[in-house]
């Protein structure tokens, strides 16, 4: 098992935990924009990421840094969140938690996720006819669509939802067609 995959199983509870208590407080739509802000702090932040997971670091120092970096911009239910991870030693893993809590709170609301790779940008028109046909595929009462352009793809895009993966790229498909010539010529 690799290590991202044992991270993630340690992961799992923790924002299941998160979810339960967003449930039970009524508070779901805030803390889920609560954990949206730290994922996206944290993306931002190399340094604030290090600065958590450095285990050299005192306890009472990250929760202090957490207080000033997210205290006034995140409910208390979800700072209290924190702090407890950070009691736990699983503050270095808060990422990998609120990209979890995400994924379980969008499930729960029929949010379907789907990152999409273009070679080019895409007009609303066709972002909207994405999504109505990722809604059909996966049964989704709502799509959200993450959307980046690279160029390499040369045509066409590939779509990622959860696991499944869809490539209709030119990229894609001369990969596919290489590895089918490989095959023919032993």
């Amino acid at each position: 098992m690799s290590s991202n995959n044992i991270v993630i199983k340690i992961a799992q509870p923790y924002a299941s935990a998160l979810l339960d208590l967003a449930n039970t407080k009524n508070a779901t739509q805030q803390i889920r924009q609560d954990m949206k802000l730290i994922e996206d702090i944290l993306l931002q932040s190399a340094k604030l990421k290090n600065f958590l997971a450095n285990p050299l670091k005192t306890t009472e120092s990250k929760k202090q840094v957490i207080a000033a970096t997210f205290g006034d911009q995140i409910s208390e239910d979800t700072l209290s969140f924190l702090m407890v991870l950070v009691d736990r030693k699983r503050i270095s893993m808060l990422d990998i938690i609120a990209s979890k809590y995400l994924e379980l709170a969008y499930q729960m609301e029929s949010l379907t996720i789907a990152s999409i790779s273009t070679s080019i940008a895409l007009s609303s028109a066709q972002e909207k006819l994405l999504s109505n046909k990722i809604k059909a595929m996966t049964n989704a009462k709502e799509v959200k669509l993450i959307i980046s352009v690279n160029p390499e793809l040369i045509g066409g895009f590939t779509i990622q939802i959860g696991s499944k993966v869809i490539d209709t790229s030119i990229r894609g498909q001369l990969r596919q067609m290489a590895s089918h010539l490989d095959v023919a010529a032993m």
